[in-house]
């Protein structure tokens, strides 16, 4: 049986090793942490991901979990609305709603369904052979043999680094992130107004999303200088965000201090010239790290891994390797860049301009729900074999 070995059990490498499986692969997972118990944030499984999931079987378990009902859209911070949609309108154009739900129980409904034994953790690849599939782990006597490796080792990913030594790095996209998840109970007359948005200022946007169990993501950017940190995060979200539209106040107060994320957003600006080398697949953030604007980061890793699995033959793995590449390039890059081009409206601050924005996507808005949904068809509308 062909041997497949996955750098990486985030959920683009776990999705890779199910579809691999799934194919008649057998898959070793190699993660460099104890656990695989991910951080506490939410995520957002687009339609496109959704079908994704249901090649390997898991689509319809995610889809149980949807939490995001009525209407929806973009607001200033005084409230009013920019544009607004619905839940109910998206999933009729798509076929599938966006599903909200936390990075932990996607990973955990993933990571249930892998071969026994399949996961290692505690094992920190140090080189990977592109020309033989030779994987050596850090304190292993002995290298890992593959026929096919696939790296979903993240955004600084060093196997990435290793294929194409001179290609720029991901940069600075000029913005920093917090999360959140907050109970909705402990959210003071707020349950009546929590509904997914996302709030644009200048230069601040805040992000508001229901998941199931009674909780609320919230997500927020603004512009600062990389690598700055505040004593307490929460304290910093409510002295930018603090004076802004119920409910953000609200959640903002009942957040767990300690539990508030904040990280600076990255993205691979110059596409890799390719996704492969030798018998070495790049996959998710290691192959096309973008900014989080369109939502599109972990669902395009869902993507690549089931079309991975797809285009590659146990039997001859070096074809298949260069379909998915061409394949995915083109999906991914297109993408990417449209996801910088959101994050840097988000990012304006003067005042004229940001009034110009607002007015432009005002306009777009009284063009009706129709309208905005369409702007996602090119993203929204994939499936595994287009």
């Amino acid at each position: 049986m062909a041997h497949a070995v996955v750098v990486g059990a985030g959920i683009g490498g776990l999705t890779a090793a199910l579809a691999l499986a799934h194919k008649g692969w057998e898959v070793t997972v190699l993660e460099r942490a104890a656990s695989i118990e991910p951080v506490g944030a939410g995520l957002a499984v687009a339609p496109n991901a959704l079908r994704a999931l249901d090649v390997i079987g898991v689509g319809d378990e995610v889809r149980k979990l949807s939490a995001i009902q009525g209407r929806g859209g973009i607001r200033l911070p005084d409230g009013r609305w920019l544009a607004r949609t619905t839940a109910e309108d998206a999933a009729a154009r798509y076929g599938d709603p966006i599903v909200l739900l936390t990075r932990a129980a996607l990973v955990g409904i993933l990571a249930g369904r892998l071969p026994q034994g399949a996961l290692r953790v505690n094992s920190r690849v140090e080189s990977v052979d592109p020309a033989t599939g030779r994987v050596a782990v850090r304190g292993a006597a002995e290298t890992i043999e593959a026929d096919l490796v696939v790296a979903a080792d993240g955004i600084r990913s060093r196997t990435r680094s290793a294929l194409f030594p001179g290609h720029p790095e991901p940069v600075y996209a000029g913005v920093t992130s917090w999360r959140a998840i907050v109970p909705l109970p402990g959210v003071t007359g707020a349950s009546e107004t929590v509904f997914a948005s996302e709030t644009w200022g200048r230069g601040l946007v805040f992000g508001v999303m229901p998941l199931a169990g009674g909780q609320v993501y919230c997500y927020a950017t603004a512009v600062v200088p990389p690598g700055l940190r505040a004593a307490d995060e929460r304290d910093e979200l409510l002295r930018l965000f603090g004076r802004w539209h119920d409910p953000i106040p609200a959640l903002l107060d009942a957040a767990d201090p300690a539990a508030v994320l904040r990280h600076d957003i990255h993205s691979l600006d110059a596409p890799l010239p390719a996704f492969h080398a030798g018998r070495v697949a790049l996959l998710g953030d290691a192959a096309h790290p973008m900014t989080p604007n369109l939502g599109q980061g972990a669902c395009q890793a869902m993507e690549d891994a089931v079309v991975l699995a797809d285009r590659v033959s146990p039997g001859d793995p070096a074809a298949g390797l260069a379909v998915y590449s061409r394949e995915r390039l083109a999906r991914t890059t297109p993408i990417v860049r449209r996801s910088r081009s959101i994050g840097r409206l988000t990012r304006w601050r003067n005042p004229l301009a940001v009034a110009l924005r607002d007015g432009a996507m005002r306009a777009v808005g009284r063009l009706g729900p129709d309208v905005a949904s369409r702007q996602g068809d090119r993203v929204f509308a994939w499936s595994p074999r287009s």
